[in-house]
């Protein structure tokens, strides 16, 4: 007997018959379309190439070569199984010593060792994801809110929102500044709560940015502080792709911020979201970490975890590989290296068919400024647009919409998850897309020139300007003021 809408509705929760995970949107339709269809060089040429998924997959050969190097690190090996039974056996929450001090260490080394982390801190999660629900789960209630400078991250509407029943309210952000951040739209922003009688309980930001791949500056970081401690809400700053940033200005921590001298803040307010995912390329491994300058968010946090710990077997694999400095201060050059590289290559490639991107210097991907390309400046227009994208041009790119961009016309493209074969191939298809483009707009536009130009042809021809078509006239022309069109 199968069950109808209503029985679900009654049977299970709101939280197993709602839509508030988020996927049945353009950002994670766009994956299904490269799902169906995935390119492949040979076997499907013709394929969606992936570049929705922001992946770091440029240095895999610097992993695969320390692991061939140092097969003890897993205890799936000849070399490491001696270490199985220890680490197979129960583990508490508070994750492996050796673990907890090489994430700090790493942590450290990506900040350019200008700051310290203490490991006791380090609250271990099921990836980003699992460590924001967490955050949001020990700094909110539901229908309480967090401020979100927009454009922002669409897995946040999950992460933050699904079952904590939390509230993300959008800090307005413009193209006309690069999108920065200002006290007076926080100030905006946080009015508009207290309006609308809801309580904001912290402000939640990205640096570097995703999707606009650029980093916060020294002084809006002292903004920032300044703001949450005079309103007494809490800050969570998402530094997941600190070690992206691959030219200057250099990436800045606020854990940097909170150690400078000038700068007062109730450190109880400041916490650190944290992966593996985008800086070491290890998204599947699913490790999160929260760090909080919170005792009380540190311990609830810590329990919290239970609900989704990193595996022991990949913890003593990560501890091993991070303990050695010298692969990590290797991979962290070379990887910034290569980063640029990719970047500029493909940058340089849309500037060449006249496709410009928000200047940035961090991150796995551009924000890519198609207005030009829509038929209207509206929302409708751009997913107009990007649905020729994905259907014809083949490309899973991200369109602004989904990351709450306040603009049309701005989607993210992501360059580090494929070789280079496969890029060349991708901006061989947005200039061609951009070529066909241009072709169709000037042909619209000589259609439109010489239907004007017959109709004032004919018009001088009688001496009859009611022949005019005042629909397709501009309503600024000064042929309607004319005194000769009012004499007729």
């Amino acid at each position: 007997m199968g069950f109808t809408l209503s029985n679900q509705q009654q049977l299970l929760s709101k939280i197993a018959t709602g839509n508030g995970h988020g996927e049945n949107t353009p950002y994670f339709d766009g994956w299904k379309a490269f799902d169906s269809n995935p390119y492949h060089p040979t076997a499907n040429p013709q394929g969606v190439i992936q570049m929705g998924l922001a992946e770091n997959q440029l240095s895999f050969d610097l992993i695969q070569e320390w692991v061939l190097k140092n097969p003890e690190a897993s205890i799936c090996t000849a070399q490491g199984a001696k270490e199985f039974k220890d680490i197979a056996i129960f583990q508490d929450y508070h994750g492996l010593p050796e673990f907890r001090n090489a994430v700090a260490n790493f942590m450290g080394k990506v900040r350019g060792n200008r700051v310290t982390f203490d490991p006791d801190r380090i609250v271990m999660s099921g990836g980003a994801t699992g460590a924001h629900e967490m955050i949001a789960f020990c700094l909110a209630d539901p229908g309480e809110a967090f401020l979100v400078p927009v454009p922002y991250y669409p897995g946040f509407d999950r992460d933050l929102r699904w079952r904590t029943g939390v509230q993300l309210l959008p800090v307005a952000c413009e193209s006309s500044n690069n999108f920065k951040i200002t006290r007076a739209a926080l100030e905006d922003a946080y009015e508009k709560a207290q309006k609308a009688n809801i309580r904001v309980k912290g402000l939640l930001i990205t640096n570097p940015s995703n999707p606009l791949g650029t980093v916060l500056d020294r002084e809006t970081l002292k903004s920032l502080v300044t703001f949450i401690n005079e309103k007494n809400i809490h800050l969570v700053s998402d530094e997941i792709y600190a070690a992206t940033v691959f030219t200057q200005p250099r990436f800045i921590s606020i854990a940097e911020i909170l150690e400078e001298e000038e700068v007062e803040c109730n450190r109880d307010l400041v916490h650190i979201v944290y992966s593996l995912s985008k800086d070491m390329g290890f998204p599947g491994f699913r490790v999160g970490i929260v760090y909080s300058y919170n005792d009380a968010v540190v311990n609830c946090a810590r329990k919290m975890s239970s609900f989704g710990l990193v595996s022991t077997q990949t913890q003593h694999l990560i501890a091993s590989m991070l303990s050695d400095n010298e692969f990590v201060d290797r991979f962290i050059v070379e990887s910034a290296k290569r980063l640029k590289a990719r970047h500029t290559r493909f940058t340089v490639g849309l500037e060449e068919q006249g496709t410009t991107c928000l200047k940035s210097n961090g991150g796995l991907f551009v924000w890519m400024d198609l207005h030009k390309h829509l038929k209207e400046q509206t929302f409708e227009a751009e997913m107009a647009l990007w649905r020729t994208i994905i259907h014809q041009v083949k490309l899973n790119v991200s369109p602004g919409v989904s990351f709450h961009c306040p603009e049309p016309g701005w989607f993210r493209v992501c360059f580090a998850n494929m070789d280079d074969q496969t890029m060349e191939v991708a901006l061989e298809r947005i200039r061609n897309f951009v070529l066909q483009d241009k072709d169709a707009v000037v042909a619209i536009k000589k259609k439109s020139c010489w239907q004007s130009n017959k109709k004032l042809s004919l018009s001088f021809k009688s001496f009859n300007f009611r022949i005019l078509d005042e629909v397709s006239m501009s309503p600024h022309s000064p042929i309607p003021q004319s005194p000769l069109v009012r004499a007729t």
